[in-house]
């Protein structure tokens, strides 16, 4: 049985030795290292290849967000789940933006943990109510979006759904019969279209306008 693999990034010591011992072969995953600040965070994860990180927020030298940031655009498949003690709405939608799949606070329960983990695992986004709320900007008007939303072809309609469904570049470009390169391009276009910085934010828009 193939576990999944997981880097823990968090500066105590106390929280990655719990979070090892919580997530287990018995659970199904796979504790493969673990970082004290997000510089090396951002090393391990070139080195390990993680399934999912599981990174906090506030820590030394370089903290969650810009490790989140280097680590995406460096490895733009990597899996980020955000796991910090603070709701803190303006961090949690500069992380978001750097690309994170999912953010979590530290009082949440073991299964919630872990049903988080295998979310995001899959490609999915999860945030917690009140983080779905301030990230979906009441302040933008839906109504100005909508246009531009609804110019999206076709394609880009296929490869926005792949993008929801949380697949690579290569796994859209297969079910669609294109090439990797051709599905950046959408993926570019329709980044554009509506107006986001990532694959993230797109799968959110996806569901705020109800495009699929």
């Amino acid at each position: 049985m193939n576990h999944i693999r997981i880097l823990i990034a968090d500066d105590h010591l106390v929280v990655r030795e719990g979070l090892a011992a919580m997530l287990s072969p018995r659970n199904g995953m796979e504790v493969i290292g673990e970082a004290a600040d997000g510089r090396e965070a951002v090393r391990l994860a070139h080195e390990l290849i993680p399934d999912v990180i599981i990174m906090d927020l506030l820590m030394p030298n370089v903290d969650g967000i810009e490790a989140t940031r280097e680590i995406k655009t460096q490895m733009p498949d990597a899996r980020i789940l955000i796991l910090t003690s603070f709701e803190e709405q303006e961090q949690a939608k500069d992380v978001m933006a750097a690309g994170a799949s999912g953010y979590i606070l530290k009082d949440s329960g073991a299964d919630e943990l872990i049903q988080a983990i295998r979310t995001v695992y899959s490609g999915k986004v999860i945030l917690t109510p009140q983080m779905m709320q301030t990230l979906t900007n009441p302040a933008r008007d839906p109504q100005a979006a909508a246009p531009a939303a609804k110019d999206l072809t076709a394609r880009e309609l296929q490869v926005l759904e792949g993008i929801v469904e949380g697949l690579t570049n290569r796994q859209i470009a297969l079910r669609l019969g294109i090439r990797p390169t051709t599905v950046r391009s959408h993926v570019s276009a329709i980044l554009a279209k509506l107006d986001v910085e990532n694959r993230t934010q797109a799968a959110m828009a996806a569901q705020e306008y109800k495009l699929l």
